[in-house]
């Protein structure tokens, strides 16, 4: 087995440059359009796939999310020794910036049974769950992808809107729990209540976009979220709403939240583990806690869209980054929760200490005890989705 590399230091998360959205522009546009979102029957999905014949094909990914040569940023050394040992030459394309942008750009292609341009996509999961219920993306043939099969984390394995990850595969994973400021704030945060304590009064930003901020304050209230209902949604928006009124939130954020708990404005916020990560490289101070009554385990997915002219390379890739030897190169690198545990041994055998060290960092690979407290929200349905998101896009400001 090779030695993983040796971690990045100084990057940005790859997360921290992009904003949280409320989820509604991608449907909201094809109803401006006056073309209902079509439903594609499984029949319709495929088409013939050239992999035998064109050893290619087409990945679109979003920034910085994928390691990369710290002298030649433009060089991927795990998409270089993929291509290498299989002869298929990847077009690599940086162009998801924002999921309902992204939605957009395809789904006029999709819904009009045409192929996208793409073999293999990554958007977050409930987007994913939109893609799902479309018929937009293919099944996975799972005889191709022994990897997946095995090592896949049993936490990821079957999300309510993709039963047995049929259509879908991680590939990252994380956690919107809470950081905070242990020396400013002088104690430590132990539950989702924590965050409405006096002396934090102005000190706390919440996450701006539903589809992010919700399962968190679910989770606060007691609520199983991967069964969550309409009152327990309200709920969770009545007391947000008081809570704004009496100036205890500070405001409601992007990912710009980290510029606020690195300056102190804030002191405690709801966060991502990945960005966390990257901001205890300079400041330890900073501290990351999945909550006693349980934190969201979350991921964005790799996908084949309808009509992909290279599915079984498609297939083979994703195969390849579940081998633990490669999951962990990819690891030590963007710093998300590995949706593979068994990299963590890869990690752990590394002669480079900081390397090595990764593999006991729990917002890589989450220990037991933070395991059990880690659940996978059920995604807002459509017929949800646009009642929850103007009330909370009112109350967020949006």
């Amino acid at each position: 087995m090779s030695a993983a590399p040796a971690p990045r230091s100084g990057a940005f998360s790859r997360r921290s440059l992009l904003r949280a959205l409320g989820g509604t522009a991608g449907l909201g546009a094809l109803a401006a359009c006056g073309v209902p979102a079509a439903y594609v029957e499984p029949g319709e999905r495929g088409a013939a796939d050239d992999s035998a014949r064109d050893r290619s094909l087409t990945w679109a990914n979003w920034p910085l999310y994928i390691d990369t040569d710290d002298d030649d940023p433009t060089s991927r050394p795990s998409l270089a020794e993929f291509q290498r040992r299989t002869g298929i030459s990847v077009d690599y394309v940086e162009e998801i910036n924002d999921n309902d942008e992204f939605f957009g750009k395809i789904s006029p292609a999709l819904m009009n049974h045409q192929a996208t341009g793409r073999d293999l996509i990554v958007v977050s999961d409930w987007m994913c769950a939109r893609f799902v219920r479309l018929g937009w993306v293919q099944t996975m043939d799972r005889a191709r992808q022994p990897h997946v099969t095995t090592y896949l984390d049993p936490l990821l394995r079957s999300p309510a809107f993709d039963p047995g990850r049929a259509c879908t595969v991680p590939w990252q994973s994380g956690i919107t729990g809470i950081a905070y400021d242990r020396r400013r704030l002088g104690r430590d945060i132990r539950q989702v209540s924590d965050l409405w304590a006096k002396d934090l009064r102005g000190r706390v930003t919440l996450l701006s976009g539903l589809d992010e901020a919700f399962a968190l304050l679910m989770q606060g209230n007691g609520v199983d979220v991967t069964r969550w209902t309409a009152d327990d949604f309200h709920r969770v928006c009545d007391q947000v709403e008081s809570r704004v009124k009496d100036g205890h939130i500070r405001r409601f954020t992007g990912n710009d939240y980290t510029k606020d708990l690195v300056a102190g404005d804030v002191l405690a916020c709801q966060a991502y583990s990945g960005d966390v990560i990257q901001l205890q490289a300079d400041n330890p101070d900073i501290r990351f806690v999945v909550p006693e009554e349980g934190a969201e385990l979350w991921s964005e997915s790799l996908m084949i869209p309808n009509r992909a002219a290279h599915k079984a390379n498609a297939e083979r890739l994703i195969d390849y980054y579940y081998e633990p030897e490669v999951a962990a190169q990819l690891a030590a690198w963007v710093n998300y929760v590995c949706p593979v545990p068994a990299a963590r041994d890869v990690l752990a055998r590394s002669k480079d200490p900081d390397t090595a060290a990764l593999a006991e960092d729990p917002l890589i690979f989450p220990d037991d005890t933070m395991r059990a407290r880690l659940a996978i929200a059920r995604d807002i349905r459509p017929g949800e989705r646009v009642e929850f998101a103007r009330r909370w896009n009112a109350i967020a400001g949006l």
